[in-house]
Formats: C-alpha cells, sequence, structure tokens
C-alpha cells in the first residue's frame, strides 16, 4: 500500500499530483500548523510573460493555529478576474476554466475545506483515481510530533511504502521508517517544458498554468514524468 501525506496547498503545482498519482492513499495534512509565507493559500501563474503571485484572502491565520482552524477571508473575484486576463487566449481554456471558476467561487469559508475542496475538483478533472482521505479524520496518537506523527498515521492507513516529496530527505529518515517495515522512499518531479503562447519557459507555475496550455491527455503523460528515489 503506498501512501503520501502532504499539507492542502492552493492550486499547487504538477509535483504535488505527481505524488498524488503514485500513491493509493492520499492524506491531506490539515491538523498541523498553517504557515504563513507558505503555499497553503497562495500560488503563482504566467501573467504577461512573467510569473505572477496570487494570494487567497484569510482570516485568523497565525502560526499557533491549525490549517483547518482558519478562515477564507475576501471573496476571490480579482483573483479570477486576474486569471481569465492571464489565460483567456490560452488554448485549453475554454476546458480547464469551469473547474477553475467552480473552485475560486466556492462559498466554502473553512480554508481547509476550499482547498481540499479545490484538490478533490482538480484531480477529477486530471483524471487521477487515487483515495484522498482528511489527516484530522484519522484516529490516531495527537500528541505525536514530526516524523514519527507521519509513521503513525502511515500505520493507521496500513502503508508499506510512504512517498514524500523530495524536499523532505533532511526531514525523514529511512531506517526509521524500515523499524515499522514502512519503506520510505522520495519523488524527484521532472518539470517538463511544454509552450506557454510564444514566452520563454517559466516552469514551476500553479497547476492552472498546466490546465491552459496542455490537452487532459497530455497532462496525463507529464503527471508519469518522475522518478522515486
Amino acid at each position: 500500500m503506498k501512501v503520501a501525506i502532504m499539507q492542502p496547498y492552493l492550486f499547487p503545482y504538477i509535483g504535488y499530483f505527481q505524488l498524488m498519482n503514485a500513491v493509493d492513499k492520499f492524506i491531506i495534512y490539515d491538523d498541523v500548523n498553517y504557515i504563513k509565507q507558505g503555499w497553503i493559500h497562495r500560488n503563482r501563474i504566467l501573467l504577461n510573460g512573467k510569473d505572477f503571485l496570487f494570494t487567497l484572502g484569510v482570516k485568523g491565520a497565525g502560526s499557533f493555529k491549525k490549517i483547518n482552524e482558519v478562515e477564507v477571508g475576501n471573496p476571490n473575484d480579482k483573483i479570477l478576474k486576474t486569471i481569465i486576463q492571464a489565460y483567456r487566449k490560452a488554448p485549453f481554456y475554454s476546458e480547464a476554466f469551469p473547474c477553475i471558476e467552480e473552485i475560486l467561487l466556492n462559498n466554502e469559508k473553512n480554508l481547509s475545506k476550499f482547498i481540499i475542496f479545490s484538490l478533490k475538483k482538480i484531480a477529477d478533472y486530471l483524471g487521477i483515481k487515487t483515495i484522498l482521505f482528511i489527516s484530522s479524520k484519522i484516529e490516531k496518537n495527537n500528541e505525536l510530533k514530526a516524523q514519527e506523527k507521519v509513521i503513525e498515521i502511515c500505520k493507521r492507513m496500513k502503508a508499506d511504502i510512504y512517498i514524500n516529496a523530495v524536499g523532505g530527505k533532511e526531514l525523514y529518515n529511512k531506517e526509521r521508517f524500515l523499524k515499522d517495515n514502512i519503506e520510505l522512499k522520495f519523488i524527484q518531479s521532472e518539470l517538463a517544458e511544454y509552450k506557454q503562447f510564444d514566452n520563454e519557459f517559466v516552469p514551476g507555475l500553479s497547476i492552472i498554468d498546466i490546465m491552459m496550455f496542455n490537452s487532459k491527455d497530455k497532462i496525463q503523460k507529464l503527471l508519469s514524468r518522475y522518478e522515486l528515489v
């Protein structure tokens, strides 16, 4: 059983969905501390040939709040208008935009639930069949921290392989996971180039960019472009 655990991110880059697609169970880690300067409530799109950072308004955010304790702030009309401006001439705009619009017009006020809704909608659009779970709904020892809490969740999910983003190499120890009969692997994403209008390619943008410039069949191929290390 392959398992991955990731915090809920707003319209994350393709590597997030490569990880989701690579496992049998994907746990959305919503009951850990909110990181104000992280990617939970913001991301980057292509605007006028350059990367542009857009941010979802939030209320009640702070380092001592859990992600599922933060609320969505202002309406998202401004983000939607920016996306329209950026991509209305993109080749797959008419196909991808209804999904993005449904997400941003969602009236859910809880930030975690808002992003979980968005991740499910995008996974459906991309054809990802992985089962999604919510960390806060999993019975576990919440006194555990960091690596030990992840291992606890893996055991609850009956995982024999845990796959993490490659950035977690300094946080997780393969020998420690093996003590609980779990093999630890890291996903190394390949950020393949694709045509973005006639601009020089800007890598690592939000999944929105991928959806606007690529067919669903092409995205399926991009999802498989990674290596497990």
